[in-house]
């Protein structure tokens, strides 16, 4: 029988039947494989966009899979192809798409968060979202490009070169792809993260990292680059400890790039920024050469994208995953396999 997972509000997650919506001219009906949970999947469980999204919801846009069936009038996909979603729809008429910058159009709709995702059999999208993946990338890996692709679009709006002293605030998912894509760029990296297993798993990978409650943050970072400070910071934490540090770790003319997604506007030291002359840049989704990127860098087998799986589960176990991730601990990305 084909499944999905609802989220109801308050917390819960209903497993039911999947309703398969059969593709409309220029859609595509995709088998989901596996499909990750991500934090803002975290922040919909928790109650925090209730406003925004419809429920029941089909939460997930993390995936990969395979094109079940095409609507009328799709050209260069058919079943059976191993394809992700970049999951955004843009407007096309608002000044954001007008000026080329469709991924941060005015009326955005985020598939998974507006229209229903990939926590279910059969999930109906756009076919301009597919991107193709070769078979030398498993479907489990696919399923990480999605946040790989942010990462790659961070660091390519950071412009990182070989050599750059870079500086990483938060170890998760988000933060440790930006570390790895940073490193392949060339860059020297230092990781700051809180949790205990997180800052283990970095030093596993190779990574200079600290725990800022341990450590001293900024005399680490000053020692490490004669004392000029970081070429580039990039937040990923989303908390005041980070955007409060970001600015004291860079060097004159150094470059912040704030990932993370703030609950509440943090409080910024702009005096630094203007003694300083440092420049605050915002990075926000993916566009179309990020997904290639992504993809051409997991399917290069270079990235230790196992060790950044910590579970893959059923998408029976997607309630005790929102839990488990709730807890912190021994987690990084939590797989849902679809069946």
């Amino acid at each position: 029988m084909a499944v999905a997972a609802y989220y109801e509000g308050e917390r819960r997650i209903r497993q039911g039947q999947c309703l398969p919506r059969p593709p409309s001219a220029g859609e595509v009906q995709l088998r989901v494989s596996h499909c990750g949970i991500c934090g803002t999947d975290l922040h919909i469980f928790h109650g925090a966009m209730d406003a925004r999204v419809q429920m029941p919801l089909v939460m997930g846009h993390e995936m990969s899979g395979t094109v079940h069936a095409a609507g009328a009038d799709v050209e260069g996909f058919t079943p059976g192809d191993r394809v992700v979603v970049m999951p955004l729809e843009p407007c096309h008429n608002c000044p954001a798409c007008a000026a080329g910058h469709s991924h941060i159009c005015h009326n955005l709709n985020f598939l998974g968060i507006d229209t229903p995702g990939a926590f279910q059999s059969y999930w109906t999208v756009p076919a301009f979202s597919l991107h193709r993946v070769p078979a030398s990338l498993s479907l489990r890996h696919g399923a990480l490009i999605e946040p790989l692709a942010v990462a790659c679009h961070d660091v390519r709006l950071a412009d990182v070169r070989a050599g750059d002293q870079v500086v990483v605030l938060g170890g998760g998912p988000i933060g440790m792809l930006v570390a790895l894509v940073a490193q392949q760029a060339g860059a020297d990296v230092l990781i700051s993260e809180i949790n205990p297993y997180r800052v283990d798993l970095a030093r596993r990978l190779s990574f200079a990292a600290l725990n800022p409650r341990d450590d001293d943050l900024l005399a680490t970072v000053l020692r490490r680059t004669g004392g000029a400070g970081a070429d580039i910071v990039f937040e990923v934490s989303g908390s005041q400890a980070g955007a409060s540090v970001m600015s004291e770790l860079l060097r004159t003319r150094g470059l912040a790039v704030v990932v993370a997604i703030f609950a509440q506007p943090p409080k910024l030291d702009l005096f630094r920024f203007f003694w300083r002359e440092l420049r605050l840049q915002g990075a926000r989704v993916y566009e179309s050469q990020d997904f290639a990127a992504a993809i051409e860098l997991a399917a290069d087998g270079g990235l230790p994208l196992d060790e950044l799986i910590t579970d893959v589960r059923p998408l029976s176990a997607l309630q005790a995953g929102f839990e488990d991730m709730e807890k912190g601990g021994r987690f990084m990305k939590i797989l849902l396999e679809v069946p």
